[in-house]
Order: C-alpha cells, then sequence, then structure tokens
C-alpha cells in the first residue's frame, strides 16, 4: 500500500550566499503491507514527522520514489496530490484539527463536499459515519462542545467518510488521557481487522507502538530498527 524507495530530505536556511543545509532524512525505505497497521516512533526532531508529511505529500522529497495504493505520486505537483490524498488517504491529526466554526456533522461532511458529493448522499453518509464512530448524538455539537475523545471520533470520522484505503495518524491519542486513549486504540484495531483499513501512524507513546503489526524506529533520519509487536 506504501513503499518508500531510498528517500533522502533536506532543508535549506538561511539567505543566499550563507545557506545551511540540515539533514532531515537519509536513504530510507520502508513498505507498509494492504490492512497492516505499522507504528513509528522516534524522539523529537528524529524525522517522523517529516516523513510523514513527505507520504501525505505536503513536502517533496530531495531524493527516492514514493508509492501509494498503486500510484508512483513522486512527481505529483500540489493540485495533482490534493486529489489523490482526497480519494485515497485519511489523516487523524493529534490536535484533532476540526474547524471550530462547524458542527461536528458538518466537519465530518466536508470532505464529500469538496468530492461533491450531492446533498441527499452527503447527509445519509455523514449520519450513518457518526453513528459508526458512536457520536451521532452529538451532530449539532460545536467541537468546544464536546471532550477530547469525542473530538477525535469526529476527527476519524471525517478521516473515513470518503472510505480512503490507508489512513495516515501523527501521534492520534497525544491530547487524550489515558483511559480515552485505551479507547481510541481499541475502535483503531476494530477498524483494522473490520474494514481492513491501513494505518500508518506516528508516535512516541509506547502504548500506541504496542498496537502495529510492526514497529519501526527512525532515530537521526534514518530507520534503526524493526520489530513485530502482534
Amino acid at each position: 500500500m506504501i513503499t518508500l524507495e531510498n528517500i533522502s530530505h533536506k532543508f535549506e536556511i538561511g539567505k543566499k550566499g550563507k545557506k545551511t543545509i540540515i539533514p532531515v532524512l537519509n536513504d530510507v525505505s520502508l513498505h507498509v503491507r494492504k490492512e497492516e497497521i505499522v507504528t513509528i516512533v522516534g524522539r523529537s526532531g528524529s524525522g517522523k514527522s517529516t516523513l510523514l508529511n513527505i507520504i501525505s505529500g505536503f513536502i517533496h522529497p530531495t531524493e527516492g520514489k514514493i508509492t501509494i495504493d498503486g500510484t508512483d505520486v513522486t512527481t505529483f505537483n500540489e493540485a495533482k496530490f490534493a486529489d489523490f490524498r482526497l480519494e485515497h488517504l485519511g489523516f487523524i491529526f493529534q490536535s484533532f484539527q476540526l474547524i471550530p466554526s462547524m458542527t461536528a456533522f458538518q466537519n465530518v461532511e466536508l470532505p464529500l463536499i469538496l468530492k461533491g458529493v450531492p446533498e441527499k448522499e452527503r447527509i445519509e453518509k455523514t449520519n450513518n459515519m457518526l453513528e459508526t464512530v458512536g457520536i451521532k448524538d452529538f451532530a449539532d455539537h460545536y467541537p468546544s462542545e464536546l471532550s477530547g475523545g469525542q473530538q477525535q471520533r469526529v476527527s476519524i470520522a471525517r478521516a473515513l467518510i470518503v472510505n480512503p484505503p490507508i489512513i495516515l495518524a501523527d501521534e492520534p491519542t497525544g491530547s487524550l488521557d489515558s483511559e480515552t486513549e485505551e479507547d481510541i486504540l481499541n475502535f483503531i484495531k476494530k477498524l483494522n481487522s473490520e474494514l481492513g483499513i491501513t494505518f500508518l501512524i506516528i508516535t512516541h507513546d509506547e502504548r500506541v507502538a504496542q498496537i502495529g503489526h510492526r514497529t519501526l524506529e527512525i532515530a537521526d533520519g534514518k530507520l534503526v530498527k524493526e520489530a513485530a509487536l502482534v
């Protein structure tokens, strides 16, 4: 589902003639199989978030090749990758990234609007998805009126609404208490086992890492260890 071949990336800072090159990723190769949960762990600054942004198409790698769901996306421009994301990738963020002026229903419905789905179909799909994640009773609530766990469920519903085969998650439980974290992790495992969704999860939390079929460790921009967990 996701294949990275010899991915390297560096940032340049400073003015012309006084630029400093900062290497972030160095020759990273990995393969995430269909219906697999892969977790990537590493310290702050290790390169794991940059890696996720490259897979998401928000950053173009300096070197290497990226294939997602059978498509070589390495040379996609911003507009083409945006269209590709809408069809193939869902996202779960630590800070939820919900639009505060929109209700839970409207936040989940938004990707369907962007895809041009007719209103009647949007309403049906959004209601069904809110029921799937267990928050249909909170459809008319704004993010500020929801608990952290409820907001994350809205975020997950929004990620799922277009039926993406792959979900990318960046510290998906980082803003949650331990009890709510356990609830969300169990829900992710359920989505994987029952719907066959592939997950790539970035985390520094050992409890989150443990839900993966495999865990990868990244340090100083390199993958340094891989171990089967389940």
